[in-house]
């Protein structure tokens, strides 16, 4: 499978790409900075992570305003994370959109395991498919909270 190939979906006037050359990591550092899952992660560390992942980002005409990304081998596995739509978009179903965009893909389609973290919007996920790891001694993490700040 070729990992360079650029995929791009269109909604009327939103678009989600997969160019690294759009991304706009300014505006991707400007909303992780104050999540509740990256908050004070420095530029250079978001900048590292998007260069190193399959990213999607939702753009309204020329404006980032959403993201998404997989962590991947492009071949077994992938991890979801850093997916956010502006709060100013928010309600238009963009989440929606962003999230069928990532299944659309062909290396989410060939991985045998995706996974996520959640703890802000479980309800998205549920209805992509994704279910809780609630079985003991199954899914195992080193977290450390506030690692940024």
């Amino acid at each position: 499978m070729e990992t360079s190939k650029i995929y791009e979906w269109d909604k009327g006037e939103y678009k989600v790409t997969t160019d690294p050359k759009k991304i706009d990591k300014k505006a991707v550092h400007s909303y992780l900075t104050r999540s509740t899952w990256a908050k004070g992660i420095n530029i250079e560390t978001v900048s590292s992570s998007i260069d190193n992942s399959l990213n999607f980002g939702l753009f309204h005409y020329e404006k980032q305003i959403g993201f998404a990304r997989l962590i991947t081998d492009y071949a077994t596995f992938a991890y979801l994370c850093d997916v956010y739509v502006l709060e100013e978009y928010q309600g238009n179903k963009l989440s929606d959109f962003i999230m069928s965009c990532i299944q659309e893909h062909p290396v989410f389609n060939k991985v045998r395991r995706i996974m996520l973290f959640t703890l802000t919007a479980p309800w998205l996920y549920e209805k992509y498919g994704y279910e809780p790891v609630n079985r003991k001694n199954y899914a195992w993490t080193i977290s450390r909270k506030n690692i940024y700040l």
